[in-house]
């Protein structure tokens, strides 16, 4: 079922709750009114901050054993409307490489998380950056203080980049008087960020250099989208478009297919928590990952598309089955009818030791209040998470990047209720598409055009199994299969928290990039 090219890859970013359901888009919505005030009245405008002013530093690194100079410009893209008034200003934190004779053959690469809602600090302050979190080896916060280090890893070394930090998240804010949540829908994001890269672009001459952009979980949406919408709008071709932890991207699955495409992502939990059979456990995870596959797309599909038609003796040796690549038990299987949403499955597994197992990296586990209950109280990957994240942004803005502002910096910002996609305003996209429709009729336009898909067994949010199945019926025919690449992880979400995963990502991405550029 897959093509796969397995090279051994929150920007973050961590996905909100709401978005994890089905994994697609919310429909459109009404935009967020002030509580109580009727059904006119408008949401209460912001009111003025003081912005921090450009600041822009140089530094030095070593990177695969090459000492390079870089300059870090952290400033504020003032955002306006089609009559020139100003609506916004959006941070932007971009490193270059000194001393490049030809940014033509220089790519610049763009990058945001997701949410919707999070700032970019996870793929900053975690993967692409020059500087990162200090993480254990196996990718486990350590005791606080936190620290920061050079990334020996850092993408800097094949591209320049401008990590994006979308209206209402880090220091990006509304200007005075105006809607806070007015960006706050797929569309306006897919507008108002296509907007901030085609101005990066235009203020710093690198129309002539090869553009790549890379988001993290709800930010492959907005990267998916964007990639059409930057050709449609602006006439501006991407080189190449990488996924971090990959959503959907508007493919329904619906109930059954959900339900069996998320089968591996638990099978890889429960073998990482012990919890399979003797030999399931003794195998390597690809191996055993290659079974409960092939079971998911197969047998286990078969038997839940067949619903109360199974015979007993069917649904039994269905529930044995499930049992064998779950983890959890046969009677409980059969007492939900084979059907196990991921919220249960994070509190069932672990259950009898009193223990919860994490969303976005399953490796993790909480301590829960009490063993009663169907739902997981909260997610302890995203609590071992934030502060390190936290206070590393705000230590390294303040003493390396010498931005200066007491305006706080919104690791998740508040964005009212996200508005869906609803009618599609995007030149030759014309009719409702949803944003894996754009990201294919890019590739189709621009046969230049490649993907990279860097995927984690243990993430539950953005499960791998899931992600491929969208690809392949983003694309039914194969015309463009050959240009998209899969990598994968034996970590979460942010696979590069761990450092063997780090390591491997960089060159995957490495790697994707330069393929993009061969001739």
């Amino acid at each position: 079922m897959r093509n796969k090219l397995c090279v051994c890859f929150l920007a973050c970013f961590v996905l909100s709750a709401a978005m994890s359901a089905g994994q697609t888009p919310p429909p459109i919505q009404a935009p967020v009114k002030a509580a109580g005030s009727g059904p006119e009245a408008k949401p209460t405008p912001l009111p003025a901050v003081d912005l921090p002013a450009t600041s822009v530093t140089r530094h030095s690194i070593k990177i695969g054993g090459r000492m390079l100079t870089y300059t870090a410009t952290a400033a504020m893209m003032p955002m306006k409307d089609e009559s020139g008034k100003h609506m916004a200003d959006i941070f932007y934190i971009a490193y270059t490489l000194d001393g490049v004779a030809d940014r033509t053959k220089r790519p610049v690469l763009f990058s945001f998380n997701g949410g919707p809602g999070s700032s970019s600090v996870w793929m900053h302050m975690g993967f692409l950056g020059p500087r990162k979190v200090v993480y254990s080896e196996e990718g486990w916060a350590l005791r606080p203080p936190y620290r920061i280090e050079d990334n020996e890893y850092s993408i800097l070394d094949e591209a320049d980049l401008v990590f994006i930090d979308p209206v209402a998240t880090g220091y990006s804010r509304m200007a005075p008087g105006e809607d806070p949540h007015k960006y706050h829908g797929l569309t306006e994001d897919l507008a108002s960020v296509g907007e901030f890269i085609r101005l990066y672009l235009t203020k710093n001459g690198r129309w002539d250099s090869p553009k790549f952009i890379i988001g993290e979980s709800y930010g492959t949406t907005r990267a998916a989208g964007l990639t059409g919408y930057l050709m449609s709008e602006y006439n501006i071709f991407l080189n190449g478009t990488i996924l971090v932890s990959s959503m959907t991207l508007g493919v329904d699955l619906g109930a059954d297919m959900s339900t069996a495409m998320i089968l591996p992502h638990y099978t890889a939990t429960a073998w990482y928590h012990k919890k399979l059979p003797a030999d399931l456990q003794a195998k390597p995870l690809r191996s055993v990952l290659d079974e409960a596959e092939a079971f998911a797309r197969g047998e286990f599909l078969l038997a839940l598309a067949r619903g109360n038609a199974l015979s007993p003796k069917e649904k039994d040796d269905a529930a044995a089955k499930l049992a064998r690549f779950s983890g959890l038990p046969k009677e409980y299987l059969l007492g939900s009818h084979l059907r196990v949403p991921a919220e249960q499955f994070r509190k069932e597994l672990l259950r009898k030791d009193g223990l919860t197992v994490g969303r976005l990296d399953s490796r993790y586990t909480g301590i829960v209040k009490s063993q009663a209950g169907e739902m997981f109280e909260d997610d302890p990957a995203m609590t071992d998470w934030y502060g390190g994240f936290s206070a590393a942004i705000n230590q390294y803005f303040k003493n390396d990047l010498k931005v200066e502002t007491d305006l706080n910096y919104n690791i998740f910002g508040d964005i009212g209720r996200w508005r869906g996609m609803g009618e599609s305003k995007f030149g030759m996209f014309g009719a409702p598409q949803g944003v894996g429709d754009m990201l294919y009729d890019a590739m189709a336009k621009n046969r230049f055009q490649k993907v990279l898909v860097l995927a984690g067994y243990f993430d539950g949010a953005c499960d791998y199994y899931s992600a491929e199945y969208a690809f392949t019926h983003l694309d039914p025919g194969g015309k463009v299969k050959d240009r998209v690449k899969f990598a994968y992880y034996e970590c979460g979400h942010m696979m590069y928290i761990r450092k063997t995963d780090l390591i491997t990502a960089k060159r995957d991405v490495a790697d994707f990039v330069r393929s993009c550029l061969a001739d």
